[in-house]
């Protein structure tokens, strides 16, 4: 019985003798170097079992991923900055507001810019009242405990770019 296969360059029907199975060859037409299939392969490709328990694992952490991810998103979409952040503007005392001030000037400071811009959204809605305690800091001579370690010139810069924001 002869082994039946067409070449790869060509696509010619090429007719080989069972014994040059596995083994190259050239086609008739094209000359080019064609492998001869062995069609006298007796074992079987032996693929190993499922083991259920992996599959278990994986769907297992699958879901869990899956689970995870949702968590995360919706996350993203629920504010959890200061108060008044992603709302309606609401009622603030001067001494929250005051406290609001501070602990942006701060997280400018330490680089905490995404906290820092949370804090500045509660602050923009009390624009006027937030622009006469910017003011009362920027003029202070002594300034807040909390800013106490900030050079006076970095200060005067983070209090004007706060005031640019709620202007």
């Amino acid at each position: 019985m002869a082994i039946i296969f067409h070449c790869d360059r060509c696509g010619k029907e090429i007719r080989a003798a069972d014994t040059a199975g596995g083994k190259w060859g050239k086609c008739p037409a094209c000359h080019n170097k064609v492998y001869v299939p062995n069609l006298n392969v007796e074992d079987e490709l032996k693929l190993a079992p499922v083991d259920e328990t992996e599959e278990e694992k994986k769907n297992r952490l699958m879901a869990e991923t899956y689970r995870l991810t949702q968590d995360i998103l919706q996350e993203r979409d629920t504010p959890n900055g200061p108060s008044g952040f992603g709302g309606p503007a609401s009622e603030m005392s001067e001494k929250e507001l005051t406290k609001n001030i501070i602990l942006y000037l701060r997280q400018m400071a330490d680089g905490e810019l995404d906290e820092a811009e949370r804090t500045a959204a509660s602050i923009a809605p009390h624009g006027r009242q937030a622009t006469a305690i910017i003011d009362r800091i920027a003029i202070s001579e002594i300034p807040e405990p909390e800013l106490a370690d900030l050079a006076p010139q970095v200060l005067a810069g983070l209090v004007r770019t706060l005031r640019s924001k709620i202007s």
